[in-house]
């Protein structure tokens, strides 16, 4: 039978129907909680239950350990009524909400950016335009009906044509076929926007921007729609990789510096080897910020890439540095959670 779940603090009530999630309910009834990979893997969607019980469904036990349940916590893109609730969860004030829709597309361009990087670019049907927030992500749709997510790396006010940065996985169905049998014109499906990571333009808080691999992809799209809409807020962008091939559009960032006084770019390598002659940063890319911007208590963060980069920055921004947690917005690049028994 539905639940009422109430949302605290704002007082919202929405309506959870049988063996659906208290964020696709909220989703559903056009409320905004935010979210990133919506299979328990990255803990955006982490929040707190006030009164009654769920279901807490399938996740990483990292993600939400035994003794944060016992705390009340949950993941709310798994967690399933077994009883009227209330809930303790951020909600998103979005004023023009884009719409998530399925469409088809065509393979107009495929680039090899890197050994194991390839830059898509999908074509819509004719008088389409797919309506997105810079930093979203959309579900491309495998025949047997499985999903595998990237993230926009083109802004929503260029061409309508759709760019995402693909990075091979080893074992992985879809990037087998994207690096090894997909040809141009094949038709794909997909669905989407999806995903709250997107830049909070109420704000003018300076903007630390924190990517590793093709964590780069939603950045891009992020900075490009800023600099098209004028937004002069402060921006730095720390882009982290093993070695100089992982910056595989690096000339990209620093155009960005050159013709814009308010970005600065520092790129960041971990393992570069000695032929390579890297005279830049090196060690880890969130350590690079830290030792940068010791006080973050007036940023705003916006980081996207590995989770471990992402979860580290997220602990050690808030711990060390003074990072209001409300002001770190991510966009972490987990792998689907395996099924629990």
């Amino acid at each position: 039978m539905p639940h009422q779940v109430t949302i605290r603090p704002t007082d919202q009530v929405i309506t959870v129907e049988d063996d659906e999630s208290v964020l696709t309910a909220a989703m559903r009834q056009g409320i905004v909680i935010p979210y990133g990979c919506r299979n328990g893997a990255c803990g955006s969607c982490k929040g707190k239950i006030l009164e009654g019980e769920v279901d807490y469904g399938n996740h990483a036990a990292y993600i939400l350990p035994e003794h944060e349940k016992k705390l009340g916590f949950a993941l709310f893109c798994q967690a399933k009524p077994r009883t009227d609730l209330v809930i303790e969860a951020r909600v998103i004030n979005v004023e023009g909400q884009p719409e998530v829709r399925k469409l088809p597309c065509r393979v107009q361009k495929i680039e090899r950016a890197a050994e194991d990087v390839i830059v898509l670019t999908l074509s819509l049907p004719a008088n389409e335009r797919l309506e997105f927030f810079a930093g979203q992500y959309l579900e491309i749709i495998m025949r047997d009906g499985k999903r595998r997510a990237f993230s926009m790396a083109n802004p929503p006010h260029a061409d309508p044509a759709i760019e995402l940065h693909i990075r091979a996985m080893p074992g992985g169905v879809f990037t087998d076929y994207a690096f090894n049998k997909m040809k141009e014109k094949d038709i794909l499906r997909f669905e989407g926007p999806m995903g709250t990571f997107f830049l909070r333009e109420d704000s003018d808080k300076p903007i630390i921007l924190l990517a590793s691999g093709t964590g780069f992809a939603p950045i891009k799209s992020l900075v490009e729609e800023a600099l098209h809409k004028g937004v002069t807020r402060p921006m730095v962008l720390y882009w982290g990789g093993r070695k100089r091939a992982d910056l595989y559009r690096m000339e990209l960032a620093q155009q960005w510096q050159a013709r814009h006084a308010h970005f600065s770019f520092i790129p960041v390598l971990s393992d570069s080897p000695p032929e390579e002659r890297w005279q830049g940063r090196t060690g880890f890319v969130h350590r690079a910020v830290m030792q940068d911007f010791p006080d973050l208590s007036g940023y705003q963060v916006y980081a996207c890439g590995a989770p471990v980069m992402v979860d580290a920055a997220r602990a050690d921004f808030s711990s060390q540095c003074g990072l209001p947690p409300e002001e770190f917005y991510c966009d972490s690049f987990t792998p689907a959670v395996a099924s629990q028994p």
